[in-house]
């Protein structure tokens, strides 16, 4: 039997609350980098890559590395992203990856992302030194979700897969890999949960850890433009209850961990905020507490 942690998309902002419940789990018992599985999608990519390359989790608060801006710069010609828009039509995504497939290209760089690759793949290797790491970028032409690093995934570099998976549409450009090309993995789902499915079915997987700082059940108070980012959620939390409900009726027990409305209320409209970081961070410490004892997790 082993173990899953699954850690979703979330920007500057979920990136940061995210590594305080990760601190938490550790500090209440239970190292994050010992799950046998870790997966994760755009920011939750960085935080699974830092954490398979044995970055603490208590330093994952501390070394948040090079956010993007608040806002993303001037798009570029092009829609790279219809693909998705046309899995949407068919029935293969969600209406939410649709709309996001109608994005300009995005004119963020992300060279920050393919350095800190660099930085964190094991010597002589181009991946991190935990064996399975996934970390899920959507395919530009068919929506299909790809978790690099397993071994069914196209090869690519760690840089290029951290990079494809936060590669959020509208704001960074799709990353190539060999002839493929790949946008966020966010775009389609926020935590790629049911991509266990078939290791909880074989037994190989009993619990997963979900930390998801873009879904929330039971939805937030709102005022101005904070409701645009709540109407955003609603999908997101309808995917994960979806993608939660599979694995727990394969025989799964899995922990969901997502924000609280303070933590939400701390967030704010965008994200990607980067000057709310430290009110979302004293947030998130104290909730962290309630959240993960609530869960139970198996020391």
């Amino acid at each position: 039997m082993g173990r899953a942690l699954v850690i979703g998309c979330g920007g500057t902002l979920g990136y940061a609350w995210t590594a305080a419940v990760l601190a938490e789990l550790e500090r209440q018992g239970w190292d994050p980098r010992a799950a046998d599985v870790l997966v994760g999608t755009s920011a939750g990519a960085e935080l699974v890559a830092r954490l398979g390359a044995g970055m603490s989790a208590a330093a994952l608060q501390d070394d948040g590395g090079d956010p993007p801006r608040a806002l993303p710069p001037l798009p570029r010609p092009g829609l790279p992203g219809l693909g998705l828009t046309r899995a949407a039509l068919s029935g293969r995504a969600d209406l939410l990856a649709g709309l996001a497939g109608l994005l300009p290209r995005g004119g963020g760089d992300p060279q920050w992302l393919l350095d800190l690759g660099d930085r964190l793949a094991a010597p002589g290797t181009r991946w991190v030194e935990h064996p399975r790491t996934w970390l899920v970028a959507a395919d530009v032409r068919t929506g299909e979700r790809v978790a690099f690093g397993h071994p069914d995934a196209p090869k690519a570099a760690l840089g290029q897969a951290i990079a494809a998976s936060w590669a959020i549409p509208g704001w960074f450009p799709p990353v190539r890999v060999g002839d493929r090309s790949f946008l966020d993995g966010g775009a389609v789902s926020p935590t790629s949960a049911d991509l266990l499915l078939p290791h909880v079915q074989d037994g190989s997987i009993d619990e997963v850890v979900v930390v998801a700082p873009m879904s929330s059940r039971g939805g937030a108070p709102a005022r101005g433009l904070t409701r645009a980012e709540r109407l955003l959620r609603r999908p997101m939390t309808g995917r994960v209850d979806r993608e939660v409900a599979l694995l727990r009726a394969a025989g799964a027990r899995v922990l969901r961990i997502e924000p609280t409305a303070a933590d939400l209320e701390a967030m704010g409209a965008n994200f990607m905020d980067g000057s709310r970081l430290p009110l979302v961070r004293e947030t998130a410490a104290r909730s962290a507490r309630t959240l993960v004892s609530q869960q139970e997790v198996r020391r």
